[in-house]
């Protein structure tokens, strides 16, 4: 596996985790096709040494949830599990962004219900909804952490500016935003959570990008002998220290080629072919 990061000055955990997003139907909508499988990628995912774990209230929705709880409950030591709230899903593929508190504060009840635990490790806010004031938002956060029922606090899809208003009265340990070799709209955000020991959970890590990235990640993944999303997984580590991949699926065959990725060490050649 690869090293360790620690979240919020708390939690340390591998710095290669498990995004169950994809433990669902499609669309993100209703239980997976194959649930047997499901329950099996999240336990070899354990025995695989990962011990952290990122899913939502929304995936499903609640679906991910109960499969990780079917699966891992009683959990083992040392086990992080991460959700989030913040959505509705009308239906497949359809997500509304709601960050009223009562909502926010409905999440986070239904997670600890779902996920049969008592306090969750970190819970973070899907979405900033715009609609409603970021106070507001910010303030059940911090109600819900006062309250024990959360231990750290995690945003997501947002930018440096709302951070620092968010840190102002709370303590946030992670952020979730989309990243990739491929899409690095989120450079800022990622040296930002760099300079201020916050973990950043780059969603979406195995995109493939463009044809002129997709070129050089299939030399890349030649030389070392790798799959190219293997080479994608291994420039994110190399990213920064603080870069926690989540990388999911729903085959054990490729959480075990995703894990594989923590041993490959890329050259300083790799990283500015891939720069």
């Amino acid at each position: 596996m690869s090293d360790t990061i620690t979240l919020g000055g708390e939690l340390t955990v591998n710095r290669l985790g498990f995004g169950a997003m994809r433990l669902t139907g499609p669309g993100i909508f209703g239980p997976p096709a194959d649930p047997i499988e499901a329950r099996r990628v999240l336990r070899r995912a354990v025995e695989l040494g990962i011990n952290f774990i990122d899913t939502a209230d929304s995936y499903g929705p609640h679906v991910s949830e109960e499969i990780i709880a079917d699966a891992l409950h009683p959990y083992p030591a040392g086990l992080v599990i991460a959700t989030k709230a913040g959505y509705e899903r009308p239906g497949p593929h359809q997500w509304k962004v709601n960050g009223r508190p009562e909502r926010i504060r409905a999440g986070c009840e239904g997670s600890l219900t779902r996920l049969c635990i008592d306090r969750i490790d970190l819970f973070q806010l899907h979405r900033i909804d715009p609609a409603v004031p970021e106070d507001d938002q910010f303030g059940v956060l911090a109600d819900l952490r006062r309250e024990g029922k959360i231990r750290l606090i995690g945003l997501s899809e947002t930018g440096v500016a709302v951070i620092e208003r968010a840190r102002k009265t709370l303590p946030v340990a992670s952020v979730q935003n989309r990243y990739n070799v491929a899409d690095r709209a989120s450079d800022d955000v990622v040296d930002y959570c760099e300079r201020e020991g916050v973990a950043f959970l780059p969603w979406y890590p195995l995109g493939a990008g463009t044809l002129s990235v997709g070129t050089t990640l299939e030399q890349v993944a030649r030389r070392h002998k790798a799959t190219q999303m293997q080479v994608a997984i291994a420039w994110l580590l190399a990213r920064s220290p603080m870069m926690l991949p989540i990388p999911g699926t729903s085959k054990v065959r490729h959480l075990e080629e995703n894990v594989a990725a923590a041993a490959l060490q890329l050259a300083p050649a790799d990283l500015k072919a891939l720069s």
